[in-house]
């Protein structure tokens, strides 16, 4: 039993709430039964540590019984040193760290995608967690990040993510010309989500067809140098009063849009 939260063996842990400590290691956290249900069911090789209350398990037997299909001991704890592992106020009994898994931009693009994501810049935690969330609800093949995009391992994007982090590709690290000439050469149109674009309702239709979608930072937008690169550019009409919509809401739609697009017939 795990019971002091200043061993060095708690702060290690602890430490992945850090991007520094993230990148030194290749390591991030899981707080909480869904994200470390979600991993070991679906990356069930990368998770590499299982700490959790006695309670929990007895509750989530599930996860007790996947962490010993993937050859994982877990780790008895108590609440207080879970509590000080995790960058939340309660991580439900259960903190797992797991292996970062990043699938390379070559990699998607050679699998011949019809849907995927990329954010450029996106610098919201919960943003970024969202978009991932629904890339997977529309059944697209994969997220991209792009330029100086949050962390995908950052635990407030996991935890956002409730668990969609595991079930598509996500690839970080790449340039977005880098990404655009790939797209091309997979027969991916890239359409820019940009208040400078074109009306949505009057394009729609090429949404069928294989499309990457750019998302912008939250602030700014997208900048001239990223427009210029994509093949065309859309804006979601606005019919109400409301300046503009978020962006994980607005990424949404237009996932949403091209999923019926692409599943019309």
């Amino acid at each position: 039993m795990l019971e002091n939260p200043r061993s060095p063996r708690v702060r290690a842990v602890a430490k992945l709430t850090k991007r520094s400590a993230r990148k030194e290691t290749g390591l991030y956290l899981l707080e909480g039964p869904q994200a470390a249900r979600e991993a070991l069911a679906f990356q069930p090789g990368t998770v590499v540590e299982l700490f959790a209350t006695p309670a929990a398990l007895e509750k989530h037997t599930d996860i007790r019984d996947a962490a010993a299909s993937a050859g994982i001991e877990p780790v008895y704890t108590t609440e207080p040193v879970l509590d000080a592992m995790a960058d939340t106020v309660t991580p439900q009994g259960i903190v797992a760290v797991a292996r970062q898994a990043p699938t390379s931009v070559r990699e998607i693009f050679a699998g011949s995608p019809r849907l995927v994501a990329v954010c450029e810049e996106v610098r919201d935690p919960g943003n970024l967690g969202t978009i991932i969330r629904a890339a997977d609800a529309v059944g697209a093949d994969a997220v991209i990040l792009t330029g100086n995009t949050v962390d995908p391992y950052h635990p407030k994007v996991v935890r956002s993510t409730t668990g969609s982090l595991f079930h598509l590709p996500i690839a970080i690290g790449a340039d977005l010309e880098t990404v655009v000439e790939l797209a091309h050469a997979a027969g991916v149109r890239v359409v820019a989500a940009d208040v400078g674009g074109e009306d949505f309702l009057a394009r729609r239709e090429i949404l069928a067809e294989p499309t990457a979608w750019v998302f912008g930072n939250e602030a700014r937008g997208l900048h001239d140098e990223a427009v210029s690169l994509v093949d065309m550019s859309m804006r979601l009409p606005i019919y109400g009063r409301a300046e503009s919509l978020n962006l994980a809401t607005a990424a949404s739609v237009c996932l949403y849009e091209t999923a019926f697009a692409q599943r019309a017939d």
